[in-house]
């Protein structure tokens, strides 16, 4: 059973950086790159959004526009880990990040923007970004 854990969160001022980790565990490091992995978020009050940035399972990977310039995503194989590097971190921001993972995701492209669905989810991480 794939499982996942976020980790990282915290409270930041704005311009301020965070790095979050979703370590996953239920398969090998070999099956490790067959899933995309990618976080996504929840402001308070708010839906869940789209995805914010992903690891596809080609190596890939994609950002939202409103993160791009400021998020990275990377991946330590080794350690079955996903890192969300987050700089310049603005209020809006702020959001119960969760990562999830799936071996065959259901991707929706559209123009400025790919929808993705995952399968396996583990418990977010908050992320309070100060003004």
């Amino acid at each position: 059973e794939v499982q996942l854990q976020a980790s990282g969160g915290g409270l930041v001022q704005a311009g301020g950086s965070l790095r979050l980790s979703c370590a996953a565990s239920g398969f090998t490091s070999d099956d490790f790159d067959d899933y995309a992995i990618g976080w996504f978020r929840q402001a308070p009050g708010k839906e869940r959004e789209g995805i914010v940035c992903i690891r596809n399972n080609d190596g890939s990977t994609y950002c939202a526009d409103s993160v791009k310039d400021r998020f990275t995503i990377s991946a330590d194989n080794a350690k079955n880990t996903v890192y969300l590097q987050m700089n310049s971190l603005k209020p809006e921001d702020t959001a119960v990040y969760y990562c999830a993972a799936d071996r065959d995701p259901e991707i929706i492209t559209e123009p400025g923007h790919i929808y993705y669905t995952l399968e396996h989810w583990g418990k977010g991480t908050l992320v309070t970004v100060s003004s």
